[in-house]
């Protein structure tokens, strides 16, 4: 039951733009599933889904919706303001070499970078050591590495302008 539950808050949150639990509980029962909030709130943990920006409603408040938290999106949806802000201050340079995805900072700031990429808890990372001023992390696949490389620049670039 779980799995068909979960395969169906994939559908509907693919179809709606899905603001709270609370409106996924009731359109999880409108469809025949017998859900609580709590259940909900262990497929979104489970499902890792992340909630993302549809833009604003008449009243120019920014609205959000429930989405798949999917790396090669972006990873912009994973970090918050801090950490993005953590990110562009110390981070230099971004490569890749094979599966190893290699982050260079500015002397003392690897750590903080570090704890940064652990927090976006992406299921492709195996795991990052830190230095002074050098991350390194590697990844399952060397396309996965490629992919996070590739992800992790575009979301430095964005909050750099």
């Amino acid at each position: 039951m779980k799995i068909q539950r979960q395969k169906k808050i994939l559908e509907l949150i693919t179809k709606y733009e899905i603001e709270t639990q609370d409106e996924l509980t009731q359109l999880l029962n409108n469809n025949g599933f017998n859900a609580t909030q709590a259940t909900v709130s262990r497929d979104i943990k489970e499902l890792r889904l992340v909630k993302i920006s549809t833009g604003t409603d008449a009243g120019s408040a920014v609205k959000y919706k429930y989405a798949e938290n999917n790396l090669t999106g972006e990873i912009d949806t994973r970090l918050g303001g801090r950490f993005k802000n953590i990110l562009s201050d110390t981070v230099i340079a971004v490569k890749c070499a094979s599966n190893i995805v290699v982050l260079k900072t500015y002397a003392g700031m690897a750590q903080g970078a570090g704890a940064v990429i652990d927090a976006l808890d992406v299921p492709t990372l195996i795991g990052s050591v830190a230095g002074d001023d050098t991350v390194i992390i590697v990844m399952a696949t060397d396309s996965d590495a490629v992919d996070f490389q590739k992800s992790l620049q575009k979301a430095l670039n964005h909050n750099r302008k």
